[in-house]
């Protein structure tokens, strides 16, 4: 097979093809860590972002057939861990939104630039409803665009804007009551 992306696990996801399961959980261990801060971000709990991990492996496992080399096999993961997440979001009946252009211009305020201790941000992103959260963490952590939320989720490119734009200012309310300072 002729792929567009050189993986360098490419031997391991050969195997996995051939329904090797020591491959597969040699693939396992090397992306589980980071497929499961991609899932606790989105479902915002650690055991229910456990069986939503387990269950995308299960299903990439499933259809790793269907991965072409067009990406990087993280990234084609990844696509499932997020999906499977917010497969689970809808089962809670989380709401996106939706916003229209009037409702849309919301001002983004600014606050001093400090230095932030990683533990208070990681707990302030946890206090954030479930739609500003998924948005704000597929956007700034995840690196999708605004195009891409917008088809992952259903929902307009104005409501991914302005969702993010809540988010950040949300965020910010949070954060301004709390020691935010990082000790050197």
């Amino acid at each position: 097979m002729n792929t567009l992306y050189k993986n360098i696990h490419q031997e391991m996801i050969d195997q996995c093809k051939e329904g090797n399961r020591k491959a597969q959980f040699q693939l396992y261990k090397l992306y589980y860590k980071a497929m499961f801060s991609v899932s606790v971000r989105i479902v915002n709990d650690q055991m229910e972002a456990e069986d939503v991990m387990q269950e995308a492996f299960l299903s990439a496992f499933n259809k790793i057939d269907t991965y072409k080399g067009e990406v990087s096999f993280g990234a084609w993961l990844k696509r499932i861990v997020v999906n499977r997440s917010l497969d689970y979001l809808k089962k809670r009946k989380v709401h996106f939104e939706e916003v229209n252009e009037r409702t849309a211009q919301i001002a983004e305020y600014q606050m001093d630039t400090r230095e932030l201790d990683a533990k208070v941000l990681k707990q302030a992103i946890q206090e954030l409803s479930d739609g500003y959260r998924v948005v704000l963490s597929l956007y700034l952590i995840e690196g999708y665009d605004h195009d891409e939320i917008s088809q992952i989720l259903g929902i307009s490119n104005s409501a991914s804007r302005t969702q993010l734009l809540r988010a950040k200012n949300k965020l910010r309310d949070i954060l301004k009551g709390k020691e935010i300072f990082s000790y050197n």
